[in-house]
């Protein structure tokens, strides 16, 4: 009722390989007045000729960089066929904004470019213009296409015989349709600062609904678990003392592996039963050590049996890591590995000094840690999945791609081999005792869901 009307525009895939794209912004113009600084991201628009009339689609945005008019957008990979349909010259248009929580975003200049332009400016800058006024300078980091011609291939190619272009460079499609299979494990912040479990409004109050650890693991896990054949997942603790030492790893759960997301939501609820002592400090390193050994090992099992696997770590913390160094030495320890680490920030705190996580990528190296605010995405589960697992696709196919692994054939399944399983409803229903639970420090106040 009163619903409106969706249009669609459907249009065959043309154009192979990609391009690898990173830009930064020089002295923008400041749109948040004079104490504040603006949000920007970027937008990339492909222009569409319909129905007689050239409109702009929106194909790519990038992440936002907070109170930043100099900032540095992390590389994106984006398919030529999605972004100028393989036209190296199809007009492409380039928008800046600086980001508000409600929506409506504040255009910050933009300028309308090409593939080819873009290639032809790296390591140079473009002036972004708004209203006919200069406000600021884009900076084209990279700018590179991969696996498919460019205009100097076209023009000194001497016949329609003549070798075949690279093929195009894989999708995360590609991976997950040949079978590769995607694992979990999931790493839950029992420190202190969470608060006592036992009172209202604190991040691990065990209620009659969900508390945002529970909404974290119950929106994210199950995405992952459908590319998982047997939907066994570790599950780990940190940040707690048991029999007075502090352990940044141990094991939640009767065994090191739990069978499915029921299984962990009822061993989170099960963990207060353990006489743990909530503590600290806030470290993720032995966590992200103990992942990046299960995936290295899960990825060997797989390929003796001539399969593929990537594991996906995801933390849920209340609180910045009290060592950064030692996250980022360790987040490079481990880059060589099939692994991306997703850090969800539950509750209030300010999260600002994380923000190094999406910039701890060193040169040479892969991007696989991403930092994901829970507060900015509480009202919406959907929003929430979309947002911490946006980046993984990137990262897979990254990986594979630096070791040279290759998708396999795509897997065909019979309809005799799918079965469709009734849902079950999730208990979480708990009974502990009042002197089962140790809290040494303060909490934070968590939104409802």
């Amino acid at each position: 009722r009163g619903g409106g009307t969706l249009f669609a525009n459907v249009r065959k895939s043309v154009g192979k390989g990609v391009l690898r794209l990173a830009m930064s912004g020089i002295k923008l113009s400041n749109t948040e007045g004079f104490l504040r600084k603006s949000d920007p991201f970027y937008e990339l628009n492909r222009r569409m000729d319909s129905a007689g009339a050239a409109t702009w689609d929106n194909v790519h945005r990038s992440q936002v960089v907070s109170n930043d008019l100099s900032p540095t957008w992390k590389e994106a990979t984006l398919e030529l066929s999605v972004l100028c349909g393989g036209d190296l010259d199809l007009p492409i248009e380039v928008k800046v904004y600086d980001h508000e929580k409600k929506g409506d975003h504040v255009l910050m200049g933009e300028f309308e470019t090409t593939v080819n332009q873009l290639v032809a400016a790296e390591s140079d800058t473009i002036d972004l213009m708004k209203n006919g006024s200069n406000t600021g300078k884009i900076k084209i980091n990279k700018a590179q296409v991969v696996g498919a011609e460019t205009v100097m291939e076209q023009r000194t190619e001497y016949s329609a015989a003549a070798t075949a272009p690279p093929p195009g460079v894989p999708t995360f499609a590609d991976y997950v349709s040949g079978g590769c299979e995607l694992n979990v494990v999931v790493a839950v912040d029992f420190t202190g600062s969470n608060g006592d479990p036992r009172q209202p409004g604190t991040l691990h109050h065990i209620g009659s609904g969900l508390n945002d650890y529970e909404k974290a693991i119950k929106s994210i896990v199950p995405i992952l678990e459908q590319f998982d054949s047997d939907k066994q997942i570790p599950f780990l603790g940190f940040g707690a003392k048991y029999d007075g030492v502090v352990r940044h790893a141990f094991q939640i759960g009767d065994s090191e592996e739990l069978d499915g997301v029921r299984a962990v939501l009822d061993a989170y609820r099960g963990v207060f039963a353990t006489r743990l002592i909530m503590s600290g400090p806030t470290v993720f390193e032995e966590v992200m050590q103990t992942a990046a050994a299960k995936a290295q090992s899960r990825l060997e099992a797989a390929q003796a049996e001539d399969k593929q696997s990537y594991t996906i770590l995801l933390i849920l913390s209340d609180g910045a890591v009290s060592d950064v160094e030692a996250t980022k030495a360790c987040l490079e320890s481990i880059n060589e590995t099939p692994l991306s680490v997703v850090i969800v920030g539950v509750g209030n705190a300010d999260f600002s000094s994380m923000e190094f996580l999406d910039d701890s990528q060193s040169l040479g190296e892969r991007d696989i840690a991403q930092f994901v605010p829970f507060n900015e995405h509480c009202n919406s589960p959907a929003d929430l999945s979309a947002a911490t697992l946006q980046e993984i696709p990137e990262q897979l196919v990254s990986y594979f791609q630096k070791h040279d692994i290759q998708p396999r054939d795509q897997m065909t399944v019979e309809d005799e081999e799918i079965i469709i399983e009734p849902e079950d409803e999730i208990d979480l229903s708990l009974d502990f005792g009042d002197q089962e639970i140790v809290v040494s420090g303060g909490g934070s106040v968590a939104n409802s869901w």
